[in-house]
């Protein structure tokens, strides 16, 4: 297959370019226009945009066990939809969790055959499960998520101060990267907690400084353990500067942030509309702007989903009660639109956005087939249409639940096609997704689609 496109983002910038795919990978990348038509398709894309697929590190799929909330057939479906080509699927809120080999076990059997996009596991570090770290890293997770504060499910209990050390002093001696939810629950028990509908109650019931206490923990436990560390969903700018003062300490410390941070604000989340919330939340506009100007300067490695969705009871739409209401933001199919919505408006390019939401979360994943536009890269290409008008209609997504706080928004850019490994992933056709490992595990590739050849790297 050729692709061409007038606006081709490539690792060193966005212009006019052909691409070349064979046998699922990308054999050449040259001016637009100068080389032959192969045996196969050519797709002449125009002004339409060519660019990597996403990879979105930051994923619940819940199933087994909670598929009610969301499963791998839905969720990849949405993914596809929205650019997203490689995924990497929480430890929980499925159950069993993946704290386990059996747990990893059970992953597997549930996603085989159903995934549209390639799908990875992280393992979950949780009290009592120690032993269970290196059976997990042998069998392919990409790194371990612990929690410091309640999960929210009980069947994934948070780390205490002695368990946090404890994991990280072995995932140290793994090798093994460290994901961890750093809010403080001593300061999250002293906040106000105040039930009902205002969304500055909730919101002051997640303080900044339940963020700064966990951060300013994790990086002790990096600094005596030598453990690499990656910080979830930042939604505080407040943390950045205990994060650049840690990196220049030599603490291997890497940090994400969310499209929900970067897009929404809190002066603008209506009382009662339980979609906004999340954990920790949505804060207010002069955060989010610290957080762009973070995101400008290169102090986050990634910008992913943290699609946390649940069944529209478990939202308290009714009654509208943050406090009772599930807290997780539904927007794996809306990433990008979402994002680049808002760059635009900022000044960023659409180099930018590939820069945080593809080769990102693939460095950090260690995925160096993925990410880029690139001899030698999986032809995993998305076709986007940067000024087109996306109006959000819920009954349009492929979330399970399709509860979103971007339900009636008009965003700025829409997905016309997506291609993995060369071939169009289409809503409806076969799933050509395949189960990844992290790289470098012994052993072999298993296939979740009916192509087996290769493996992820």
């Amino acid at each position: 297959m050729l692709l061409r496109s007038r606006r081709a983002v490539l690792p060193d910038g966005e212009r006019p370019a052909d691409v070349l795919v064979r046998d699922g990978r990308i054999e050449r990348v040259a001016p637009h226009g100068t080389l032959d038509a192969p045996a196969g398709p050519v797709v002449d894309l125009g002004a339409t945009a060519l660019l990597p697929g996403l990879v979105d590190t930051h994923v619940h799929v819940n199933e087994p066990g909670r598929t009610e909330w969301e499963g791998f057939d839905s969720a990849t479906r949405a993914a596809a939809a929205g650019g997203v080509t490689t995924l990497v699927d929480m430890p929980l809120n499925s159950v069993p969790p993946t704290t386990t080999p059996a747990g990893l076990a059970a992953k597997r059997r549930a996603a085989e055959g159903r995934v549209r996009v390639d799908t990875g596991f992280w393992g979950g570090a949780v009290p009592g499960n120690t032993a269970e770290l290196e059976p997990l890293h042998r069998a392919g997770v990409f790194g371990f998520k612990g929690f410091l504060s309640p999960s929210g499910v009980e069947e994934f209990p948070h780390l205490e101060p002695a368990d946090l050390e404890e994991a990280l002093a072995e995932l140290a001696r793994l090798g093994a990267l460290a994901l961890v939810h750093a809010e403080d629950p001593a300061v999250l028990d002293a906040a106000p907690q105040r039930p009902g509908r205002r969304y500055r109650d909730f919101l002051a019931s997640r303080p900044d400084g339940a963020e700064t206490a966990a951060v300013a923990r994790l990086l002790d436990a990096a600094r005596r353990t030598g453990a690499r560390v990656h910080v979830l969903h930042v939604s505080s700018a407040a943390v950045l500067p205990l994060l650049a003062a840690a990196r220049a300490d030599g603490v291997r410390v890497t940090a994400e942030t969310c499209p929900h941070y970067l897009c929404l604000a809190a002066e603008e989340v209506p009382d009662g509309d339980t979609a906004f919330k999340c954990c920790p939340p949505i804060r207010d506009e002069a955060n989010r702007d610290r957080l762009w100007a973070a995101l400008a300067a290169g102090e986050f490695a990634a910008v992913v989903s943290d699609h946390s969705p649940c069944t529209a009871d478990l939202k308290q739409r009714g009654s509208g009660d943050f406090a009772a209401a599930w807290g997780g933001v539904a927007s794996l199919q809306l990433g990008l639109p979402a994002v680049w919505t808002e760059a635009r408006r900022r000044g960023h390019t659409l180099a930018d956005v590939v820069r945080w939401m593809s080769a990102g979360p693939a460095a950090l994943a260690g995925l160096d087939a993925k990410g880029a536009i690139a001899p030698g890269r999986d032809a995993d290409l998305v076709a986007f249409d940067p000024d087109a008008a996306l109006r959000v209609d819920p009954a349009a997504l492929h979330h399970r639940n399709p509860v979103t706080p971007y339900a009636g928004r008009t965003l700025t850019g829409a997905v016309r096609a997506t291609w993995l490994r060369g071939r169009p992933v289409e809503p409806d056709g076969e799933p050509l997704g395949r189960l990844l490992d992290r790289p470098g595990t012994p052993g072999t590739p298993r296939a979740a689609g009916p192509d087996p050849e290769g493996r992820a790297r």
